[in-house]
């Protein structure tokens, strides 16, 4: 019989709205009914699926309520979709406000569901030290049947978080071999304006203060006077405007490629030599496998579960948070040695295709939810 299972997720971009609808996405060419719960169409939702469906959450904009009442529409669409469409398994990814949600359903619907929640780090990291939320989260991770993490750092985290005695299944987030594109590298570099002898460094992320934007341009100021290179930023969010400012201070404004969001980043990656992510705080990193599949040594951060997906002086480097003397010599060694930068790039494909499979990690899932269908 068909395994129906509903993904409760952000349809926009990052790590968790990837993963969630790529999750999605295989489990329905594995023959799942898969059912997507959110506000709008995920993003990575490009083409149309027969066995996948979007359920759309209405906001209602009341007058009695100051902010429109998002999370009792969500939890009331669930109910809803759990009944009218037989679902078996909720899978929730952040435990606030999706678990909770996903709870609340569970317990108005008619029908038996289990629920598995996937902890992204966010709601851990930073909604877990707010004693506002404190109560709540660990009401979500208690109440669900099953709950994953997207690192060993992460788990660790939760479980000194919030003292609980309930398993935590680390399942990792996953990649999928980089199709082939049409585009050559050449035309590429040539319509962003970049010369055939200059290197590539690229940062992807949602210009947060945590993702330490500006170290990335500090770091690149130190390696540009010794390599010939080119910088991409991709991505948008509220330190942008700084991170700009940044590069006019330091008159990198020619160096300096700003790209603002990219659905697909896959083409770009094609060109870089180098992924820089710096960040305080990252619970796995999934940029970092976008950049591994296709061949581009890491350099990151000793911090969260950075360390799980680099291997430090195997596929790149890792290095302490806001050294940037230390990152850009790093970034110059890989960069001026081509016979390391080969060794690099070889095995952070073979690294990323052997530990972060799509195939492996959606397996893991399968068996959760065959444990939990058994259950029903």
């Amino acid at each position: 019989m068909t395994k129906k299972i509903g993904i409760v997720c952000y349809p926009t971009v990052g790590g968790s709205g990837v993963v969630a609808t790529e999750l999605g996405i295989h489990l329905a060419e594995k023959n799942y009914e898969v059912h997507f719960i959110s506000t709008t169409m995920p993003f990575r939702l490009k083409r149309l699926y027969p066995n996948i469906y979007f359920h759309e959450v209405d906001v209602s904009n009341y007058p009695v309520f100051k902010h429109p009442p998002y999370d009792l529409s969500l939890a009331s669409k669930i109910s809803e979709v759990i009944d009218r469409e037989e679902l078996d398994i909720i899978h929730a990814h952040y435990a606030v406000p999706h678990a909770i949600c996903s709870i609340f359903a569970s317990q108005m619907a008619k029908r038996d569901v289990k629920i598995v929640t996937t902890l992204h780090g966010t709601d851990i990291t930073i909604l877990g030290i707010d004693d506002n939320f404190n109560h709540m989260i660990r009401y979500a991770i208690e109440q669900s049947d099953q709950v994953t993490a997207v690192s060993e750092s992460l788990k660790k985290q939760t479980e000194e978080a919030f003292q609980i005695q309930k398993p935590i299944k680390v399942v990792y987030n996953f990649i999928d071999n980089v199709e082939e594109r049409e585009l050559s590298c050449s035309d590429l570099k040539s319509k962003l304006g970049i010369s055939s002898n200059e290197k590539v460094l690229i940062h992807i992320s949602n210009f947060r203060q945590v993702k330490r934007v500006e170290d990335v341009v500090r770091v690149f100021e130190q390696t540009f006077k010794r390599v010939e290179s080119k910088l991409l930023l991709v991505g948008d969010g509220p330190e942008h405007s700084k991170v700009r400012n940044l590069v006019n201070e330091l008159n990198l404004d020619e160096q300096v490629i700003f790209l603002g969001r990219q659905d697909n980043v896959h083409d770009l990656l094609k060109i870089s030599d180098l992924k820089l992510l710096l960040s305080e705080k990252e619970s796995f990193g999934l940029v970092l496998l976008e950049a591994m599949i296709s061949g581009v040594p890491c350099i990151g951060t000793n911090i969260g579960g950075i360390p799980e997906v680099i291997e430090d002086g195997q596929n790149g480097y890792i290095c302490e948070v806001g050294n940037i003397n230390g990152i850009s010599d790093k970034a110059v060694k890989l960069l001026t040695d081509d016979n390391l930068w080969q060794k690099f790039s070889s095995h952070a494909k073979q690294y990323a295709e052997n530990n972060f499979s799509s195939d492996r990690i959606v397996r893991k899932y399968e068996e959760i939810y065959d444990q939990l269908h058994s259950q029903v």
